[in-house]
């Protein structure tokens, strides 16, 4: 089985590595003339599905469509198997965290054989990264990725990830730790990422990662393209954009051309 890192980066090598977010917000859908209701959902990720379908990932906001319930749900299974027959991998932005048999029953959700399972999930390591471990395992046993967030945007969160644990700040035992999940594995490229913010203005070291960085915040939020370069030493580079991307439509032209030139713009990353 080849490992999530390596499929991804054959597939950034490609085809870019921009990483456009599906992120269906109320206002979004009320902007593009659609109704605030599973019909409007859908149809906005028909579009996107449509505008990006040639970009090596796509990354779906899990929570505007729990929103909707059951209905909403149906909604990104439909969307994740549509992105996936156009040769896309998702990246569900789910940030799940818990423990014991429940964090178990995430991972069957967003790592294992249920509908809802994508190429990769996002998952939050603030009740300390041992109790990924059940996600872990279930996603190296399918072969699927996990980013775990490591040093967000948020003004909240330098408070906890910029705190001293020991002789290094929270966010660097995150990424050591997602590190070392990395080498034991020994694939070319791991499988275990890292998120950090785009406006973080003191990241983390991420030269011995292994994994992949998902760097959200690019455009709307501040975060800029040419500020991307090297980031703190990591070798696969991410830039996540939805905002930016998804005010140019609803025309799935308008979409893909403004997602082209951002990819263009952050091609150097590849």
């Amino acid at each position: 089985m080849i490992g999530f890192g390596q499929r991804l980066a054959d597939a950034v090598s490609v085809r870019g590595p921009l990483c456009p977010g599906i992120d269906p917000h109320p206002e979004l859908l009320r902007a593009w003339g659609l109704g605030v209701d599973p019909d409007g959902l859908a149809a906005f990720c028909d579009i996107c599905v449509a505008a990006f379908a040639d970009f090596a990932i796509v990354k779906p906001q899990v929570a505007f469509f729990e929103a909707y319930g059951s209905a909403g749900f149906a909604v990104l299974e439909r969307t994740i198997a549509a992105l996936r027959e156009a040769g896309v991998l998702v990246l569900a932005d789910a940030k799940r965290g818990d423990i014991g048999s429940t964090m178990a029953a995430y991972a069957a959700a967003w790592a294992g054989d249920s509908p809802l399972a994508a190429d990769a999930v996002t998952a939050s390591p603030y009740l300390g990264f041992g109790s990924l471990q059940p996600l872990l395992d279930t996603a190296a046993e399918h072969g699927r990725g996990v980013f775990v967030l490591a040093a967000t945007s948020n003004p909240e969160g330098p408070s906890v990830q910029r705190a001293m644990a020991g002789s290094r700040t929270v966010a660097q035992s995150i990424v050591d730790s997602a590190a070392e999940v990395n080498r034991a594995a020994a694939q070319p490229t791991g499988s275990v990422g890292v998120v950090v913010g785009a406006t973080v203005t003191e990241p983390p070291d991420l030269s011995g990662l292994g994994g992949p960085v998902l760097v959200p915040g690019v455009g709307a939020q501040g975060g800029r393209t040419d500020a991307l370069a090297g980031l703190g030493g990591a070798r696969l580079v991410l830039p996540a954009v939805s905002r930016e991307v998804l005010r140019s439509g609803p025309a799935i032209a308008d979409l893909r051309a403004t997602a082209e030139r951002l990819r263009d713009e952050v091609a150097y990353l590849a």
